[in-house]
């Protein structure tokens, strides 16, 4: 009865448009016969934005706009074919011509409501009623190059993780807790409404289009078609979407069938919505682009050097094949792009920003490795990469080959005779980090759906990559002791104000000059004042750009990607005096900074998943009834992606992937005040395991940290009187290591030297 009361109430205001929570409720108990908990919501807000698994936690928000439908401005945040278009076609701009379209597409829209405007023309062409538009490239990158920032385009919001879904007349999108001030600011209100994940009344991107079909159909007795590219939307996604939709159509049926009007047909065959992935068609984006669309970048491989790799490429191919043999997989598929680099042990410049990657896909079967990418660009005029591919018997293939030859392995191993026998063929993928157009080509029988073997290798760095990591911190830290101190400089000495682009200027170079410096692991985020509640900040000229001065704090998180390591750290500096710093901001800042000591400091045993040791980041936090809405840690790629799988250390305890060692992890509470300030103390950690209790007769393994990155914390920021005798120890002797490791590297007289020994001095009671 409850049930029902509730989908009666929420199709009364849904009509009226007086109540978005009971308008919710009718859609939560029409998607899923339950209204969401914060714990559904926040575990399962990634799919929702259709990225692969986030080392960062989710927030919400609200509306001011309208579906064509319905008014669901209210409920706020908020066919598989194997004869499938080529790669190709999403990477081209040029339009179908069709008889009854009209829109001139030569020349690009430039505000938001003209982009979709344009975007919508398309759609009506094409009998689509809402198009989904994620941040993803082909391989679900977290960042991708220009060419595939189509949600950044449509949208102008620019984040790296966010999903657009458009319909004929409401736009919304879905982000993260990191991205909620930027989105805010960036999206134009007159036509987008932004919809914070993870709250509980923030449906998920398939429950809101199953509540919309429901509404659609009612409506007018049409199936709503949802458009979507299947390259660039993972395989994971476009399931539980079409679950949404079918959940929803047995619902509806069974509210049909308790006294409204007969629907006719058996349940199997009823829909309400349904996938259109407009085969053979442009990504619609693209088009609306048109000719001011980037080119897909061309960058070239190199050859990541065997003393760093640690491993060469013919041993991780023959560990891969011993674990194919033992899941009787004929083919593993590789899309993602870091585990492309790491298991041929190549980098590239220039594909993707801040991540030392290659447009490319890799698979292995029983007796050949092939490289599918623009190979003529990519590799043809680098003698050292092709003597390196052929030393490990890798093939080169086109990159848009990718699908054929996949459909092309599962004939194969049909045996003799016609395509209606069943074939041999296992292959091996993880469906949630590949894209519906490689997944939906393979057929069920002939999946294997797991975790790929590259993942747990490239996770636990081997001796020679934490060697190059461990180096990486000894050299940044060498670059932020030189980099304070003119910047201190400036500030207190100087008495003068610095831009937050300038900053990020000046920091990127001082690590250029530091041995093996390639680029940044990440756009710097330097946020003074209310841009540090920013969380994913990133200046520009402009209005919302600052300027650092006395007065006012700054949040730095930035990073390097060396040709031996990547670093990440984040720190919170205030050079004001004490009639500028609060007592609060100390507080808020010692809490923080204790959060990320009970971390550091913990031992925990074998088995244990990182949600586990999440607590002790919040604790002091939560003593003051206070929180932040983001994750503790990610991995961290050796020489690669600075946002690494699979574990991390964050409340969604969806993510159950244990600790292990020789992982490196990210530690990074945090405390955000909206329009005032934002404080963040991060340190790279790497997991080393404990001697065993020998005492202890089948006793378990234990796991300790030891950190990696090596910058003081600001002391005349600290509440000492809040800190424990331990947490007091564990300061001293942190800065005791920082200047024993960075301080033989600066020369006697740099201003950087002096500035971290007096950072490093010992605090006393």
């Amino acid at each position: 009865s409850l049930m029902l009361s509730s989908m009666n109430l929420g199709k009364k205001h849904l009509r009226s448009g007086t109540s978005r929570l009971a308008a919710f409720a009718y859609y939560s108990v029409l998607s899923s016969s339950s209204i969401l908990t914060p714990a559904h919501c926040f575990s399962t807000t990634f799919a929702s934005t259709t990225q692969p698994s986030r080392p960062f936690g989710i927030i919400h928000h609200r509306p001011n706009t309208k579906f064509a439908t319905s008014q669901l401005a209210n409920v706020r945040g908020g066919d598989s074919s194997s004869s499938i278009r080529k790669m190709s076609s999403t990477t081209t701009s040029s339009m179908t011509t069709n008889e009854d379209k009209t829109e001139d597409t030569t020349t690009p829209p430039s505000s938001a409501g003209d982009k979709l405007t344009k975007l919508r023309s398309l759609m009506k062409s094409h009998n689509v009623h809402a198009y989904i538009v994620p941040s993803d490239d082909p391989h679900l990158s977290e960042y991708v190059s220009a060419a595939y920032a189509r949600r950044a385009h449509i949208s102008e919001f620019d984040g790296s993780a966010g999903t657009a879904l458009i319909g004929l007349e409401g736009a919304w999108l879905w982000t993260d807790g990191r991205y909620y001030n930027q989105a805010a600011t960036q999206l134009d209100g007159n036509h987008w409404e932004l919809m914070k994940g993870g709250l509980v009344d923030t449906p998920t991107i398939p429950k809101f289009l199953a509540g919309l079909a429901s509404e659609f159909y009612k409506d007018g007795g049409e199936v709503f078609q949802i458009g979507l590219d299947p390259f660039v939307h993972s395989a994971s996604f476009a399931e539980d979407v079409e679950t949404a939709l079918k959940d929803a159509a047995s619902d509806f049926q069974d509210m049909e069938d308790m006294g409204e009007d007969d629907n006719e047909g058996s349940k199997g065959d009823f829909k309400l919505g349904e996938l259109n992935t407009l085969d053979g068609q442009d990504n619609l984006v693209d088009t609306v682009w048109g000719e001011d669309r980037p080119q897909i970048p061309r960058s070239k491989f190199r050859v990541h050097p065997l003393e760093y790799a640690g491993m060469s490429v013919a041993d991780k191919i023959t560990k891969i094949r011993e674990e194919m043999e033992e899941q009787h997989a004929t083919l593993c598929i590789f899309p993602a792009l870091d585990d492309v680099a790491y298991l041929l042990n190549m980098r590239a410049t220039g594909d993707v920003d801040c991540n030392p990657v290659g447009i490319a896909y890799c698979t292995v079967s029983k007796d050949k490795t092939t490289l599918y990418c623009d190979a003529e660009h990519k590799i043809k005029s680098e003698p050292s990469v092709v003597s390196h591919l052929k030393e490990g018997c890798v093939t080169i293939a086109p990159y848009e080959n990718i699908v054929e030859d996949i459909e092309q392995h599962i004939q194969g191993l049909r045996g003799e005779g016609s395509k209606s026998k069943k074939s041999k063929a296992k292959i091996w993928v993880d469906k949630s980090r590949c894209n519906y157009a490689i997944v939906r080509v393979i057929g069920k029988s002939n999946l294997l759906d797991k975790q790929n073997p590259v993942t747990p290798m490239k996770a636990c760095k081997n001796e020679a990559e934490l060697e190059g990591m461990r180096r990486a911190h000894i050299v940044d830290g060498v670059a932020m002791a030189q980099f304070m101190s003119w910047l201190e400089d400036k500030i207190c000495n100087q008495r003068g104000s610095v831009s937050e682009v300038e900053i990020d200027r000046v920091l990127t170079g001082y690590r250029a000059k530091q041995p093996g410096f390639i680029e940044v692991s990440f756009p710097t985020i330097a946020g003074v004042g209310s841009n540090g509640a920013i969380i994913h900040y990133s200046a520009k000229e402009g209005d919302l750009m600052q300027c650092l001065d006395a007065t006012k704090p700054i949040l730095i998180d930035s990073g390097g990607q060396y040709l031996y390591g990547t670093t990440d750290v984040t720190r919170t500096w205030h050079f004001g005096g004490e009639d500028v710093i609060t007592d609060e901001y100390k507080d808020l800042y010692t809490r923080v900074l204790k959060g990320n000591i009970g971390v550091d400091s913990m031992v925990f045993p074998e088995n244990t998943p990182g949600f586990v040791l999440d607590v002790m980041a919040r604790k002091s936090l939560w003593d003051d009834r206070k929180d932040y809405g983001h994750g503790t840690g990610h991995g961290v790629g050796a020489a690669l992606n600075v946002h690494e799988g699979p574990f991390s250390i964050s409340p969604r305890w969806g993510n159950k992937e244990v600790l292990k060692a020789s992982m490196i992890v990210s530690n990074e509470p945090g405390y955000y005040r909206n329009g005032q300030f934002g404080i963040r103390i991060e340190n790279l950690l790497e997991i080393v395991k404990m001697e065993k209790d020998e005492e202890e007769e089948g006793g378990k393994q234990f796991f300790a940290f030891e950190k990696l990155t090596l910058i003081p914390i600001q002391k005349n920021l600290i509440n000492v009187k809040l800190l424990t005798d331990a947490e007091l120890d564990w300061l001293n002797a942190y800065h005791a290591e920082v200047l024993e490791k960075v301080g033989p590297l600066l020369e006697d007289g740099d201003p950087g030297k002096e500035w971290l020994r007096k950072s490093c001095e010992k605090i006393e009671r």
